[in-house]
């Protein structure tokens, strides 16, 4: 048996590709555009598999024991793997960050625990290290009743995550309160924090922690910020024009500007780096604090999918749908290269 790197063609599935080789990992590779996956795999000595997700899927899995998924939008993409995985009995993970995903993954556990499967969505940057992150500080502060989250670093994109962004564009924002997933306006709130280089302006945003948190935690108010490099209040003006990104034609648009991005070279990742800070409260008032600094976030996504994969093929993850946390353990994200956790501050 071996594992699979679907969308192994794209930005992130070509880096999971390369680093599973110098690891010693011979994964097959997969996709639906054989001029692009089949020189990659000539070129790294490996089995590939040429095959769209619109078409019958199981047998396309055979001899897989493990999916490596990397082709999004994962909003359209999810669904038909994670079925096929679900049919097949082949664990199952991705790097989506969409919470949709994240919730409709977490809905099929009983499915997968029935079969002897893993789901584990977000085994990359998002959301490998504030998924753990979390997990640390519930465990530092039990009964903590609101969690907020946010992350530097990532100066440029895929165009796979960037064609990502545009599906989400005319949602507006997302938060966790009182345990419900709850619609917000964007830049709903901006607050300055204290990451380990110097303090930040961050502006909530709909990442993915405010679904998988929740089922990490059981913290029920969350909200995820990311220092963007934009002033707060042009960030916030899209909710003025929402309902142009909700247009077919401007979303075409953009996504065809998407796919001309090439993502941040071999060199931009190597001098990059992230950050991520972290703060439970109770209902007391108390409050702790934990920050970590990482590798450029497409660099920690490839050393996280890679580890998770050896992890969940030695079967030490309990069938059912995970979370990071969940399927490893808060210390997941110290196993990873270059990581580090910094010192907890108690407030």
């Amino acid at each position: 048996m071996t594992w699979m790197v679907y969308g192994a063609n794209g930005y992130t599935g070509q880096l999971i590709a390369e680093l599973a080789v110098r690891r010693g990992e011979t994964p097959v590779l997969a996709g639906r555009a054989a001029e692009k996956v089949v020189p990659l795999a000539e070129r790294l000595g490996l089995p590939y598999r040429v095959f769209g997700l619109d078409e019958r899927l199981a047998g396309h899995l055979d001899g897989v024991d493990t999916v490596a998924h990397c082709a999004g939008p994962f909003s359209a993409t999810a669904a038909p793997m994670v079925r096929a995985c679900l049919d097949a009995k082949v664990n199952y993970l991705d790097i989506t960050g969409e919470i949709a995903v994240f919730e409709q993954i977490a809905q099929r556990s009983a499915e997968a625990e029935r079969a002897g499967v893993v789901l584990l969505p977000g085994a990359g940057f998002d959301v490998v290290p504030t998924d753990c992150l979390a997990a640390m500080l519930a465990a530092d502060l039990p009964g903590a009743t609101h969690l907020e989250l946010a992350f530097a670093g990532m100066a440029s994109a895929s165009a796979g995550t960037l064609r990502t962004t545009v599906e989400s564009l005319g949602l507006g924002g997302r938060a966790r309160i009182n345990g419900q997933i709850r619609p917000v306006p964007p830049g709903w709130r901006v607050r300055s924090v204290d990451f380990p280089s110097k303090r930040r302006e961050v502006i909530s945003i709909p990442w993915g922690d405010v679904s998988t948190a929740y089922r990490s935690t059981g913290i029920p108010n969350i909200v995820v910020y990311a220092a963007l490099g934009v002033p707060a209040p042009l960030f916030k003006a899209q909710r003025y024009v929402l309902p142009v990104f909700r247009n077919s034609l401007v979303r075409k648009g953009l996504t065809a500007l998407a796919n001309r991005v090439a993502g941040p070279t071999e060199a931009e990742r190597a001098v990059s780096s992230s950050e991520v800070w972290g703060q439970v409260r109770d209902a007391q008032g108390r409050t702790v604090s934990r920050t970590l600094t990482a590798p450029e976030g497409y660099e920690l996504t490839a050393d996280a999918v890679v580890r998770a994969v050896q992890r969940i093929r030695t079967g030490e993850v309990a069938s059912g749908a995970h979370t990071p946390s969940s399927a490893f353990g808060a210390s997941f994200v110290r196993s990873l290269t270059g990581v580090q956790v910094h010192e907890v501050q108690v407030g």
